[in-house]
């Protein structure tokens, strides 16, 4: 962006605003996009486009590359989701149960 771009909008009475045109035009932003505000030590606010990536912990992101590694090096192991498959899921937690309304203790996600 080789002109600044400089506006301004107002807050609503629930501190809603509609980002500008010119501002949506120069960071080619569009509904649902997501936006990233960082507030500066000298009060100024950086407004730019966020990362329409989810954020994941280093345990997930490693996860999830073994997972397009092992799909990738073993395409053959992709199936469809089959009524066969929910049976099998079944008969494999029969018996369980789990109360997801329970309060975890503090060390129980170490």
């Amino acid at each position: 962006m080789s002109t600044p771009i400089a506006d301004h909008s107002t807050l609503t009475d629930r501190y809603q605003t509609t980002v500008p045109a010119s501002i949506r035009r120069a960071l080619k932003l569009k509904r649902r996009d997501r936006i990233h505000y960082s507030v500066r030590s000298n009060g100024e606010v950086v407004f730019s486009r966020a990362s329409n990536e989810t954020k994941h912990g280093p345990v997930m992101v490693n996860f999830l590359n073994f997972l397009e590694r092992d799909l990738l090096v073993y395409p053959e192991s992709i199936c469809p989701v089959t009524a066969g498959s929910f049976v099998e899921v079944e008969c494999l937690i029969a018996g369980m149960e789990a109360d997801l309304e329970e309060v975890l203790e503090e060390n129980d996600d170490e």
